[in-house]
């Protein structure tokens, strides 16, 4: 588990915490104690010109385990992502999610993300996708690509 989480568990605790702790600490806990060590949700982005337009910012996964859910830690993570692409100058933010996901629509719709397209079995397990997109700036929704159309993008 080292490997995995030890990184992201220094860098967290070295922010909130004034302790300045050893990876000797760490180890001690993760190696012995693996199981009451505890990562509870994730975000993973991108942001970069999306077909020579506009800067296009991307929620490629968020995930919060179930035991944590409805205590607002995915909105959270969302506006601090939706923040962070910002920050560097995105026209827009793009995701996809599964038609019957419910909660995982209302979360997105009610931080202004728009359902842009219907993505028929889109995931492995044979689910389709809605493709949404929070429109960042003034007209970004109408800009042309460089790129002609390609219905497979």
């Amino acid at each position: 588990k080292e490997a995995q989480y030890l990184t992201a568990i220094r860098e967290l605790i070295s922010k909130d915490l004034s302790e300045p702790y050893s990876i000797y600490v760490y180890r001690y806990f993760l190696y012995q104690w693996a199981d009451l060590c505890y990562m509870v949700s994730v975000v993973v982005c991108k942001l970069e010109p999306h077909r020579d337009g506009p800067m296009r910012g991307y929620i490629a996964m968020l995930a919060v385990r179930k035991e944590h859910r409805g205590r607002g830690i995915a909105s959270k993570l969302v506006r601090m992502a939706m923040d962070g692409m910002i920050a560097k100058d995105a026209d827009e933010i793009a995701l996809e999610t599964e038609i019957d996901n419910i909660p995982s629509l209302k979360l997105y719709e009610r931080l202004g993300f728009l359902r842009t397209k219907r993505l028929h079995r889109y995931y492995l397990n044979g689910n389709s996708a809605y493709r949404m997109v929070l429109y960042l700036k003034e007209g970004v929704a109408l800009k042309q690509t460089q790129m002609p159309y390609d219905p497979l993008y």
